[in-house]
Parts: structure tokens; sequence; C-alpha cells
């Protein structure tokens, strides 16, 4: 039976929560939460999430403790776990540009950590999710962390030095895109087409398009040939993309984003 614990119960905990209480897990863990607001804890009770009445007492109970606040919050929630903290305690951040070795200096210098960055669509079951481990986290214990965030999503391990490049590629771009699917849904509504049919088709059609990305083997390139047609519409509108540099802005925004979070780690 593992214990997990959660600091924090906001819509990432609360997703992941809900994705255990949903799994195959369930039969294997018991779950804790702490939050300040008691009532988000109390709203997950029905999943089977029992509250602790303080972030000491939630780390003295968890295997597995989460730390899903916000990376502002790490510097003064941290020493409040610290104690209770065991040997065999693996800390899993889901806070973007923290690292392990503020973790370890914030509790104890030879903690187990792991370091992950979800996404949004999480809340769906439909996340995709970055892992890095510490040496010190076993295979089994890699393997438990894996198999929570699979209840709600996919997962791929990464070299921690590489967390917080990829925050861009899978954290902030869901946000990214939703802006870019704006674009699309305003100029539907501006020409006047059915609001609910445009947003339907548009929504499938980047469903199909992710699709094709990732099972049909054939590059980006490749793809995009195959959807332009000489003279076309297509062209005509590809013509305008590259005239506004759309590849150079999304690499200029992946910049920024991995450039904060440096910062957050400071």
């Amino acid at each position: 039976m593992y214990t997990i614990g959660f600091l924090g119960a906001g819509n990432m905990g609360s997703a992941i929560m809900k994705g255990i209480a949903g799994s195959a897990l369930q039969q294997e863990t018991k779950l804790y939460a702490y939050n300040p607001s008691p009532e988000k804890v109390e709203a997950l009770a029905p999943y089977g999430v029992t509250r602790c009445y303080s972030e000491a007492a939630l780390a003295e109970k968890s295997q597995f403790l989460f730390l899903a606040i916000k990376p502002q919050k790490f510097e003064e929630v941290l020493p409040k776990i610290a104690d209770a903290i065991k040997a065999d305690t693996v800390l899993v951040s889901i806070a973007a540009g923290i690292g392990a070795d503020f973790i370890r200096k914030m509790t104890r210098p030879d903690a187990k950590v792991v370091l992950a960055m979800p996404n949004t669509p999480l809340l769906l079951g439909a996340g995709a999710t970055a892992l890095a481990r510490d040496d010190s986290v076993t295979e089994m214990e890699f393997a438990v962390v894996r198999q929570i965030f699979e209840s709600c999503g996919i997962t791929a391990e990464i070299a921690p030095a590489q967390m917080k490049e990829i925050i861009a590629i899978n954290g902030s771009s869901p946000a990214f895109i939703y802006l870019f699917a704006k674009g699309f849904l305003d100029y539907a509504e501006k020409a006047g087409l059915p609001a609910e049919s445009a947003k339907a088709l548009f929504v499938q059609s980047l469903i199909g398009s992710a699709q094709m990305i990732g099972d049909s083997g054939y590059s980006i390139d490749e793809l995009i040939r195959q959807v332009s047609s000489p003279g076309g519409t297509t062209l005509a509108g590809l013509d305008r993309l590259y005239a506004g540099k759309l590849t150079e802005v999304v690499e200029d925004a992946c910049t920024h984003c991995t450039k904060r979070a440096y910062e957050l780690a400071k």
C-alpha cells in the first residue's frame, strides 16, 4: 500500500488525485492532502482523499509527497515539512523552474526528488507530463510516480538539466495553442459561420492534425505539402503565415518561456 500526499489541492493536484482514484492504483494507495483552504480538500473526499491539518502532518504520512504549490511558495512552505521528511520519502515537484538542488536545500540534503512538468489537459485525463529523476530514486519508486501521471495522460522521461526547456513544449504550449485557435474562431465569427459548427470542425481538425503528426510517419514539412495544392487556397494562407514569420514568433515565445523558468529558479 502506497501512501501518497498532496501539498496543495488546486486544479493540477486535484486532477492527479482524481486520476489515481479512477485508475488501478486506487486499490494500492491511500491519498492525503493539505491545503490552506480546507474546503478544497474536503471536496475530494468522494475520491478517497483524507485531509491533513498541517503541512508537517501530511509529510509525516506520505511515502510519495507531491509538491503541488506555486513556485513562489516553495521558500515559505518547504521548511515546514523539512523535519517530517524521511530518508525514503519521494518528493515529486510539479512547479515550473524549481530544481532538485533547491528542494534538497530547503528540506534535507539527501532527499529523493522527481521533477514533473504536467500540463492542464491532465484535467481531462489527456495530460502530457515530462519527468526527471534523481539517481537516488529507485526504479520501483519512479515507476510508481510514472504510473500516477499515466492515470491521467502520457509521460516521457527526460534529463533533469532539460526540465526548464521542456516547459515551453508541453507545460505552456496549450496556452500558445489556445491563442492560435482563437484566431481561427474569431475569423469564423467575423465570417458569420455558425459558432458551434465552426468550433467542432476546428477542434476535430486539431485532433486529426495532432494524430497525423504523431502517427502518420510523415515529417511536418511533408504533412504541410500534402495539404497545399499549387496555386490553391492553403498556399494563399500559408504565404501570409510565412510573411508573419510564424515559426520565428513561436520560437521566440518558447525562448522567453524558458528564460522565465530560469528566473524562477534563482
